[in-house]
């Protein structure tokens, strides 16, 4: 469809969001004329959603600013089966309070994208516990399960890709897309929702929804899905070689949150600025059009811009200072990321290796051992070439610290506690 009537759909459109929508023109038309409510799911497998959810979170955002009832709905049900999609596996089962232990974090993920609150213009936070914890089973298989055929659930890819391989489905798990279905409908009796947003790899799930529906006499609903995200290189959005890029600030600080954005590559900057920020098109436009080293202004705004939606502007403003600092003016910031040894640990003297495995930068004296051997190691900005270094009270600068760095981007300062 060339161009959209409807103010939500022509942003979906032009900031890169849509990949497949099931009756574009139904769709377009209903959100031309009416408010409408549509949701997302969310399983509770974390205390914190990392940045590989951020697209999902900005579409429910972008509903509410333009005038439409987001719906966020926290999987406290589902998430006691976990997703089998395209895993090779089955999921870790979770514990009854592992899961609201989860939920807990990950309703803080959404506080600073979304006005939860009563009336049509506010988003709403429901949990699937509320009625999947309370179904009779006999009666469920009569008055849903008997509207699934097994035949074309066996023909869904992420089932066909576990039997290919001869990986072993339990029935457990293959329960999991009859409930996701169930939650549409569900949801359309409580809040009216006509729309299931989610990843191109939940289309079979969503689209399955619309079946239920239509089986069990709802209104027409709809599916829509974003396109999988990599990054040019192909690494998976959410996730860097040190770790996934958690939402929540105890688990990732702003600093370290933005300077994973602002590591973006060239190639992916424009495509982010429209799907992760708010800034205007021309704007983008703009940024994009930067080339040779002053793409990197462009970075530095996509990263303060991300960190400021999540973790505020002062904090992503400092976080952008503390970065000017490090890397412009070779300084140590105190506000990079810290890390307190006990005074009886440097007074005795401790090795880098295991240092670095202590700050965060190494998983193991292994690692760390071949980032001293590669060159990648710095002791207040002097390279470290001595493997078996020992770090005592003696190397503390005059701002009270040990800074370690590995390669030019990451750094972590040592205090004495």
């Amino acid at each position: 469809m060339s161009a959209f009537k409807s103010e939500f759909l022509r942003t979906m459109s032009e900031r890169g969001f849509i990949h497949q929508i099931s009756d574009e023109t139904g769709l377009d038309e209903l959100f031309a004329k009416e408010s409408v409510s549509a949701y997302i799911g969310f399983d509770a497998t974390a205390k914190s959603l990392h940045a590989g959810s951020l697209i999902q979170i900005m579409m429910l955002h972008w509903m509410q600013k333009t005038g439409h009832k987001p719906i966020a709905l926290m999987g406290g049900g589902t998430s006691m089966i976990g997703d089998p999609s395209f895993k090779d596996e089955a999921r870790k089962l979770l514990t009854p309070q592992d899961i609201e232990d989860n939920l807990v974090g990950i309703r803080r993920n959404f506080e600073p994208y979304l006005t939860f609150g009563e009336g049509p213009g506010k988003a709403t936070m429901v949990n699937n516990a509320d009625w999947l914890m309370t179904i009779n089973y006999v009666e469920f298989l009569r008055d849903v399960g008997r509207h699934f055929s097994v035949n074309r659930m066996l023909s869904f890819d992420s089932v066909k890709l576990r039997l290919d391989r001869e990986q072993s489905l339990s029935f457990l798990e293959f329960n999991y897309m009859i409930l996701q279905a169930y939650d549409f409908v569900e949801l359309n009796k409580r809040f009216g929702t006509r729309l299931q947003m989610g990843g191109s790899d939940q289309w079979g799930n969503i689209v399955n929804g619309i079946d239920l529906g239509h089986r069990m006499g709802t209104p027409q609903l709809y599916a829509m899905t974003t396109p999988l995200l990599t990054s040019s290189s192909g690494a998976k959005m959410g996730k860097t070689a040190s770790g996934a890029v958690w939402l929540d600030p105890d688990m990732l600080s702003p600093y370290d949150f933005w300077q994973c954005w602002r590591n973006t590559e060239d190639a992916d900057v424009e495509r982010f600025l429209k799907l992760y920020t708010t800034l205007p098109l021309a704007e983008i436009a703009k940024l994009a059009a930067l080339g040779g080293s002053e793409i990197n202004e462009a970075k530095k705004v996509l990263a303060t811009e991300i960190t400021a939606m999540l973790h505020g502007r002062a904090a992503s403003e400092q976080a952008a200072e503390t970065a000017r600092k490090t890397f412009e003016e070779g300084s140590v910031s105190d506000d990079l990321p810290t890390v307190t040894v006990p005074q009886s640990t440097l007074d005795a003297g401790v090795g880098i290796l295991s240092l670095f495995v202590t700050a965060g930068l190494a998983a193991s004296n292994g690692e760390a051992r071949r980032h001293v051997q590669g060159g990648a190691v710095k002791v207040n900005d002097r390279p470290v070439s001595d493997e078996r270094l020992q770090l005592t009270a003696a190397d503390l600068a005059d701002n009270g610290a040990i800074k370690l760095s590995l390669g030019k981007k990451k750094h972590v300062l040592v205090r004495a506690a």
